[in-house]
This record gives C-alpha cells, structure tokens and sequence, in this order.
C-alpha cells in the first residue's frame, strides 16, 4: 500500500531537522527544492514533559511543515535551553538531520516495539491531549524516531498540508500560519 500524507500507518510520514532560523530555512527549502508551502507553528511550548523519565517543563520551539509527496519535510527550531531530545543529537547554534516520525493509530503497541527492542524514550509527552515521543534510536538508525498518536486535530492539519503542497503554484505564500488566526 502507498503511504497517504497524514493517514496512520508504520510508515516513515515525515523527515525532520534541525534549524537554526526557521523562516530562513523554510525559505532555503523553497528556493533549492522547491518544496512547499511551509505550515509555521511559532513558540509551542510545552508546560509538562518527560525527560528521559524525569519531569521537565518549559521547552519552547517552533516548527514548519511542508509535503512533499508522501513524506513531509519538518524543520524545528528549539529557542530554549531546556532539555530535549532535539539537543540529544544536534548542538545548539547547529542544523541537521534530527528524526523520523510514524503517525500511529495504535500508540502503545508501536511504543511497546521500540521498548521491546530494548530503546528508550527521550522525550514522552502530549499536545492537544494526544501522546507523542522522541524513541531514542539514533545508536542504531542515526536518529531519532517520533512516534505520534492518530488524533482529529493532527489528521485534519496533515491533510491541510497536503493540499496546500497540490495545490501550490511555487511561489504564493511559501510560509503560512500553522493553524488559522481563529484557532491561534
């Protein structure tokens, strides 16, 4: 079966990195690949997360979002010094290739997978009351793995991006507001 932007699966459904400057990266995304529009999500901070199974709170990012065929391109900009999964891997000041995520409807079982074959968390926590985790693989796959549980709020976002990238004419508004000024 070919994999659906935003549909639930086992899937690699997006490739992440790093940045250092997220509006200049989506924009070096737009100009060299020409992948886009990008979806940007500024300062999401979450209150309440695990850290390698320790209590953290206060990690603010931003991140943008593009499709790209079946695969969406992530770029994530950490702008704080909390501890993260994103600094596990990629020094601050630094950009680079950080994970890949897998869109699950069946969260614990795919969790269950990873601690079965012996990986830890680096990151649990949740947005929008739905789970998500930073599976820490990169000994053996050279990055991170992010699990995400299917939920209506992410699904209908996915398929906003999707549609978005369909329906882009190259040029047109390359970066736009993650969510609409309603829901901000």
């Amino acid at each position: 079966m070919i994999p659906v932007p935003g549909r639930p699966g086992s899937h690699v459904m997006q490739v992440a990195l790093m940045v250092d400057d997220i509006e200049s990266a989506c924009m070096n995304w737009v100009r060299t690949t020409g992948i886009g529009p990008f979806f940007h999500v500024p300062r999401i901070v979450l209150e309440e997360y695990d850290y390698r199974g320790r209590a953290a709170s206060g990690l603010d990012f931003s991140v943008a979002i593009a499709q790209s065929g079946g695969v969406q391109i992530e770029l994530v900009q950490q702008h704080c010094d909390s501890p993260s999964a994103y600094r596990d891997t990629i020094a601050k000041g630094h950009g680079g290739f950080h994970h890949l995520a897998i869109y699950t409807g069946d969260y614990d079982a795919a969790y269950a997978g990873y601690v079965d074959q012996g990986f830890a968390a680096a990151v649990d926590g949740s947005f929008g009351g739905f789970r998500f985790s930073y599976i820490d693989t990169s000994a053996a796959i050279g990055c991170m793995i992010e699990l995400i549980e299917e939920n209506p709020l992410q699904g209908d976002f996915f398929a906003r991006i999707a549609d978005a990238a369909r329906e882009w004419d190259g040029v047109t508004d390359p970066i736009r507001p993650g969510f609409p000024a309603e829901a901000q």
